[in-house]
C-alpha cells in the first residue's frame, strides 16, 4: 500500500479528535468547520473506514473510533518528528522567521522599545511576536523562544533566568502636585489603589495586601481601588493620574527613567518571589536563530541601566 499523502487531513483528524470538534479544530487549524470535516471524510473515504462513531442521521459525534485512538498517539509522534526535522532543515541560517511568544505588556514596556537593536545586528532574522496573555503550546503554535514571568518551572520547556524583579508603588508627578508629596505609606490611606490582576491566578505574584503587610501598614484598605488585568494598562492609569499603582520595576523603569511616573518610598524594597525566564525547547537550542535572540535578550537584560 503506497503512503499516504493526506497530511492536511491527518492533520484536521487529529486537531478534531484532540478537540472532540470541528468548529474548536477549525479555529486551531485557521479553516472553516465545514473544511476540517471535508478533510476529515476525504481520509476515511481514503482508508476505507470510519474514524468517529456517528449516531442518528449520518451526525458526526466526535468520539473516536477504536483503531482511531489506536492510532492517534502514532500520528501525533509523527508530526513531532516532522517539526523536529523542519527544525534540523533550519538550522545552519540565521535567516529567516523567528517567533517570539511573549505577553502583550511585556512587548509594549521593554522588548518593543529594545528590538531594533536585534534587527540591526541581525539583519537576516525577521521577528514575529505571539502575543498571549496566556502561556502557549510552542509545538502546536510554531513558537521558537518566548519569555515568561514566573518561578522558571514550565514543563517540556528550558528556561534561563532573564531578570528578577522588585515591585513598588508609583503615580504621576501631577498626582503629586494635585494632593501633596508622600511622605510615608500611611498617606497612600487617601489615594486611589490601581490593583494588576495580570497574573492574579498565581499566589506568589505580588499585591497591595502583601506589600502593605510588609510595610506594617495596617490604616489602607488594600483591596479598594481599580483593578486591571493588563500591566501595562495598570502603569498607564498611573500615568494619567487614576491613582498610585504598585508597579513591577522591568515594566515601569522606562516611564520611571523619563519622569512620567514617580517611584514612591524609594528606601523600601519589596523582591517579586517571580522572576522574567527565556524558555525554548531543548531539541531546538541550537538553532542559531534562536540562539541570537536569547544571548542578546540576555545581554540586553545585563545591560548597565
Amino acid at each position: 500500500m503506497k503512503t499516504p499523502v493526506h497530511l492536511n487531513a491527518l492533520r484536521a483528524f487529529e486537531a478534531s479528535a484532540r478537540h472532540q470538534s470541528f468548529s474548536a479544530a477549525a479555529v486551531e487549524l485557521h479553516v472553516t468547520p465545514a473544511a476540517v470535516g471535508q478533510l476529515v471524510r476525504a481520509l476515511e473515504q481514503w482508508l476505507g473506514t470510519p474514524l468517529f462513531h456517528r449516531g442518528t442521521g449520518g451526525r458526526v459525534r466526535l468520539v473516536p473510533s477504536e483503531a482511531a485512538e489506536r492510532a492517534l498517539p502514532d500520528i501525533r509522534a509523527g508530526f513531532d518528528l516532522l517539526a523536529l526535522g523542519l527544525e534540523r532543515l533550519r538550522e545552519g541560517s540565521t535567516s529567516g522567521v523567528l517567533t517570539v511568544a511573549i505577553s502583550p505588556s511585556f512587548a509594549a514596556k521593554w522588548l518593543l522599545p529594545r528590538i531594533e537593536r536585534f534587527q540591526t545586528a541581525w539583519p537576516d532574522t525577521d521577528v514575529r511576536l505571539d502575543t498571549n496573555l496566556k502561556p502557549v503550546d510552542f509545538v502546536a503554535h510554531r513558537i521558537d523562544i518566548g519569555v515568561r514571568y514566573g518561578t522558571g518551572n514550565w514543563p517540556g520547556l528550558r528556561a534561563d533566568k532573564l531578570m528578577d524583579e522588585e515591585v513598588y508603588p508609583v503615580c504621576s508627578p501631577g498626582l503629586l502636585r494635585k494632593h501633596g508629596r508622600l511622605q510615608k505609606p500611611t498617606d497612600l490611606a487617601r489615594q486611589t489603589l490601581i490593583h494588576d490582576l495580570s497574573m492574579d491566578s498565581h499566589t506568589a505574584f505580588p499585591t497591595w495586601d502583601a506589600w502593605l503587610q510588609r510595610v506594617g501598614v495596617t490604616n489602607v484598605r488594600s483591596r479598594r481601588g481599580m483593578k486591571i488585568n493588563n500591566s501595562a494598562a495598570v502603569l498607564q492609569a498611573a500615568i494619567e493620574g487614576q491613582g498610585v499603582a504598585l508597579a513591577r520595576s522591568v515594566m515601569a523603569h522606562d516611564d520611571v527613567a523619563t519622569g512620567r511616573l514617580v517611584r514612591l518610598f524609594p528606601k523600601i524594597r519589596f523582591a517579586s518571589p517571580l522572576a522574567y525566564y527565556v524558555i525554548y525547547r531543548a531539541e531546538a537550542s541550537t538553532q542559531p536563530r534562536l540562539v541570537a535572540f536569547r544571548d542578546w535578550l540576555l545581554s540586553e537584560a545585563a545591560a548597565p541601566v
